[in-house]
């Protein structure tokens, strides 16, 4: 009897620390709508993304407060809308297989994690993938394998070709197109200028951005009628380049809009104006809370 009042008291405990930190989250980011020029509380945000079919969400990846609203963002898409699907640049095409398993209930998780090269703060991301397990999502794995992009890293994007047929399948169309230039005047500057350019590096990151576009389309070919919540490093697209071009550009029909989510110092002095070229939505976190990694 005191092992179940003890476990009843944990039970309690669990909760209220979890509803603590939720609230205590919600103190601690600002989103700005770029189109109508003004902050937004989260409901306006899940409203303004009632038409949306591919919602493009890009986070620092050690964002507490970005994983935080990412999956509270998914469940609420799911409460508004009939048809929801995850896409992740955190798992490969080639864990398709093992995702799917799980989320389907037909492996532990202890297998799935085995079998599908998760990221190292994988717990970061775990909240949404048990999202799409208990509401039974599709859950795309968008991102190309790592060993196809340390290939292209050594040894140049031709060599992508040379690939069996079994190993293209798990890559877009090859070969993929060029980047635009604004792309790649972004990627130098993150590099250092044009000095420290390398072909290479940077074609490895167009196969990241074709492969994760392609994994986009593929599922929205066959599935029109859902909205597909496209985690990724906002690197990938911030300024609508990287997979939001990309994707735009293999169907300009698909209803698209990026959120670009990152901490600043000037939390509570923001810079609007500099930041709006960068997404539909802006969402400035809190520097001050405590990093994942």
């Amino acid at each position: 009897m005191l092992y179940k009042k003890s476990g009843f008291i944990f039970l309690l405990l669990f909760a209220f620390v979890t509803l603590f930190a939720q609230n205590n989250m919600q103190n601690n980011y600002f989103i700005f709508d770029v189109t109508q020029n003004k902050t937004l509380t989260f409901s306006e945000l899940v409203s303004a993304l009632s038409t949306t079919q591919v919602v493009f969400f890009g986070e620092d990846h050690n964002d507490a407060v970005a994983h935080y609203l990412e999956d509270t963002l998914l469940k609420a898409l799911v409460r508004t809308k009939k048809n929801v699907a995850l896409s992740l640049e955190m798992f490969e095409t080639d864990c398709q297989a093992p995702l799917n398993e799980y989320v389907a209930g037909f492996i532990t998780e202890k297998q799935f994690l085995a079998n599908s090269r998760p990221w190292n703060n994988y717990n970061d991301y775990k909240p949404m993938v048990e999202t799409a397990k208990q509401y039974q999502l599709p859950v795309i794995a968008a991102n190309a394998p790592r060993r196809y992009v340390s290939l292209v890293h050594q040894s140049g994007v031709e060599t992508l070709m040379k690939l069996d047929k079994l190993s293209k399948t798990y890559l877009p169309p090859l070969p993929f197109s060029a980047a635009p230039a604004a792309y790649q005047q972004k990627f130098e500057n993150i590099m250092g200028g044009h000095a420290q350019f390398n072909q290479n590096m940077f074609d490895a990151q167009n196969l990241w951005d074709a492969t994760m576009s392609n994994s986009i389309y593929r599922f929205w070919k066959h599935n029109k009628s859902y909205t597909i919540f496209q985690v990724n490093g906002r690197f990938h697209s911030d300024d609508k380049l990287g997979i939001f071009a990309r994707l735009h550009t293999l169907s300009p029909k698909i209803k698209m809009k990026n959120i670009s989510c990152f901490s600043d110092a000037q939390f509570t002095h923001h810079h609007w104006d500099e930041w709006k070229q960068q997404a539909d939505f802006i969402i400035i976190t809190n520097p001050d809370v405590p990093k994942t990694f």
